[in-house]
Formats: structure tokens, C-alpha cells, sequence
């Protein structure tokens, strides 16, 4: 049976190969940071595409954390969190997590895409509805795909349709909005102080991911709630460990106590998978530790943003309007952003290209993501391999 499959598969592969859409990885040999080694390059580059916000990755003193509390509490827990699963450590960092959001209560998932995945079944039945941002994450989209609630669907960020959804559901039992924090491919913020109002007008939930706000918008970036003074108008925030905090594993909702308890028993991403390594616990209980002492990270971090916008801009690149870390540069066409991505890396800088499916059609862009782990001669080196790019490519003269 598997040759008729093999050759299936073949074909397919071969498609997706022809349609310039085949996912290559490049090998990285050194630790995740601003300057890594690549197989396929010639000594080392500056990364631009990590979501490494505040430049935590190769931090020394997350890595002595995660070193003591292996030492202390093992290698792994070869357990879910109902079972045997639950140290005293994966406690520790649910109120740490609860205190930063100003949240009752937390549980810790693999990653946000099991957050996600795990959140609205246990929640809502066909008697509610879903709301959600049409360029919201993957795993918010198949989190709701996994609830029977009724679903609508309003344009990012366009609260005209928001509305609109909002009065089609009037009659559901309950109804919650669902939106990124910051959406990942343009780099812009929800407007989550006019959402919030729409869904105190329409008596509905709010749900907003975390994963590339937290840490990253707000005077001192802890996300949208602190961004827009939505605090106590949130009901549930989902997050990564995996991005601004740490960059390693582990994903999380944070919200009302009853909400939490409810996805303790009924959430099966939680139920059924092992519990998050000590050695990540211990190391993420360390950086909510440093976030509370100094603002520093997240200040050089806006810095290098402002410094690396204005400058594209001035060269006359086409950026989309950012709040966030993500700064897309628009080529418009989809080879031009791989051959543009292509060109960057002979000159040492680590960008990727993204193109339709991954963005809407003609919309392909370089999607930069700035980090406080960059200082200031990496930037200019960047920003001065894309003017000498877009030059020889024709983007900019």
C-alpha cells in the first residue's frame, strides 16, 4: 500500500516544490542570538527573523536557572499535571505569570498553540459564538475549529465588522472575541480599548494571544493590556515562554480563577500531554524575576526599533505601520522577496521571505524582527545590506 501513498506524497512534494512554496531549514550550530553560525554560510550572520524580543535566548543567568532547578527537580516530569505531573516550581511560575498580566489565576501548557487549541471546547457549546480577527494565529483558528460554537469572522482590526458580527450573534448564550495582541505578519497592534468597548456595548468576552505583545508593547511591555489600559477588561490572556520570554518552550492562559479551574479538568492539551520540563520552569521563574527589576531589555529594545524604522524609511522602503518588534518590509511579489532574502544572507544578514499562503497574494514582504540583543553598528550593518539590495533589485533607487 505505502508505494501507491509514496508516490502520492512524491507528487505532492514536487508541486508544492514547483509552486516555490518547499519550506528549506537552514542549520544553525550556535546558540539563538543577534549573531549565529549557519551551515550553508561562510562564518556568522546577523539574525533578523528570531522572535527573540528581548534577547533572552543564550541569557547566562536563564541558563544558570535552568541548570539549578534541573539539578534540584530532574530532567523531565514523564507526566501530565493531574497525574503526577504538578512540582512545586510549575506553581511558582503560574503566580509569577498571574502577577505580570494582574491576573487571578494560570495554567501552563507544552506551548500557546496547545493554549490555543485547548481554550473554547472546554468553554462554550453550540449555544455561543466565536468572534474572531481574520489574521489571527493558526492555533487560535483551530482552536475554535475544535468547539461547536457558531463562528464569525471580522476584518483585522476593523471594528465596523466587528460590530457587525457582533449584533449577528446577539442571540447566542455567550460570546467572546478572540484576537492576537500583535499580529505576526504586519507587526500591528488590536485595538483593544475599542474591541473592549464594543464587547462591554454587546455583553461578550475578550480573549487576546499574547505572543508577540507580551513584552513587547506597553510603556513597559507587558502587552496590550498596558498598551490600551484594558486591565480588568480582558477576561483571558494566552502566551509563549517560546518568544520575548525566554525563547525556549511552554505556553499559558491566564485569566478569571473559574476559567483556569474549568481548563484543569476539561482542557485536553493539559490532560493529556506531559508536564512543561523543570529546566524551563526554573529558568522562566528567573526572567520574571529580571522584568521585575529593570525595564532595561525592553527599552533598548523600542529603541532599536525606532532606530531601524526610521532608517528603512528613509531609504525609502515601504514598512508597514508597527507598534510591536515586527517590521515588514513590502516587496509586493513573491520571487522578488525570495531572491531579496537570498541576496541578504551573501551579505550576512538572516531575513525570510514571506509570500502567499503565508500572507495574502501580492503581499510578500521580509518580515524583520528587531531584538534588544541587537546593538546599534548590527543594525546599521542591516539596514546598509538592504539598501545595497533593494538598490541591485530595483525596490528602492
Amino acid at each position: 500500500m505505502y508505494s501507491n501513498f509514496k508516490n502520492h506524497l512524491t507528487k505532492e512534494l514536487q508541486d508544492i516544490k514547483d509552486a516555490g512554496l518547499y519550506k528549506t531549514e537552514r542549520i544553525i550550530t550556535t546558540p539563538q542570538k543577534a549573531d549565529i553560525a549557519v551551515e550553508s554560510s561562510e562564518g556568522e550572520v546577523l539574525n533578523f527573523c528570531a522572535n527573540n524580543y528581548l534577547g533572552l535566548s543564550d541569557n547566562s543567568r536563564l541558563i544558570e536557572a535552568a541548570k539549578k532547578a534541573m539539578d534540584a527537580r530532574g530532567y523531565g516530569m514523564s507526566s501530565v499535571r493531574f497525574i503526577c505531573g504538578t512540582q512545586d516550581l510549575h506553581k511558582e511560575l503560574e503566580r509569577a505569570i498571574s502577577d505580570y498580566f494582574k491576573t487571578e489565576d494560570t495554567i501552563l501548557y507544552a506551548a500557546c498553540f496547545d493554549a490555543n487549541g485547548g481554550l473554547f471546547e472546554p468553554l462554550f457549546t453550540d449555544q455561543d459564538a466565536i468572534i474572531s480577527d481574520s489574521l489571527n494565529h493558526a492555533s487560535i483558528i483551530d482552536g475554535v475549529r475544535l468547539c461547536k460554537a457558531k463562528r464569525f469572522r471580522y476584518a483585522n482590526a476593523d471594528m465596523a465588522d466587528l460590530e457587525r458580527c457582533l449584533q449577528e450573534a446577539k442571540d447566542c448564550r455567550f460570546k467572546i472575541i478572540a484576537t492576537d495582541g500583535v499580529f505576526s505578519m504586519d507587526g500591528n497592534v488590536a485595538p483593544m480599548d475599542k474591541i473592549c468597548e464594543l464587547a462591554e456595548k454587546y455583553d461578550a468576552l475578550v480573549m487576546v494571544d499574547e505572543s508577540h505583545s507580551a513584552g513587547v508593547v506597553g510603556p513597559t511591555g507587558h502587552g496590550v493590556a498596558e498598551q490600551f489600559n484594558c486591565y480588568g477588561k480582558i477576561d483571558i490572556f494566552t502566551g509563549t515562554l517560546g518568544k520575548s520570554f525566554g525563547g525556549a518552550m511552554g505556553g499559558f492562559t491566564t485569566g478569571p480563577k473559574e476559567i483556569i479551574d474549568m481548563l484543569r479538568q476539561r482542557s485536553r492539551p493539559y490532560l493529556f500531554s506531559n508536564s512543561v520540563a523543570p529546566s524551563i520552569v526554573g529558568a522562566s521563574i528567573e526572567m520574571f524575576k529580571m522584568l521585575k527589576e529593570s525595564n532595561e531589555l525592553h527599552d533598548r529594545l523600542m529603541e532599536n526599533v525606532a532606530y531601524f524604522r526610521d532608517k528603512m524609511i528613509a531609504a525609502g522602503f515601504d514598512i508597514k505601520p508597527t507598534q510591536s518588534a515586527i517590521c515588514a518590509v513590502m516587496l509586493y511579489d513573491a520571487k522578488l522577496s525570495q531572491d531579496f532574502a537570498a541576496e541578504m544572507q551573501k551579505e550576512g544578514i538572516y531575513v525570510t521571505g514571506f509570500y502567499y499562503p503565508v500572507v495574502p497574494k501580492g503581499q510578500a514582504r521580509i518580515r524583520v524582527q528587531l531584538s534588544a540583543g541587537h546593538n546599534r553598528a548590527q543594525l546599521d550593518r542591516a539596514i546598509a545590506a538592504f539598501i545595497k539590495v533593494g538598490q541591485k533589485l530595483g525596490v528602492i533607487k
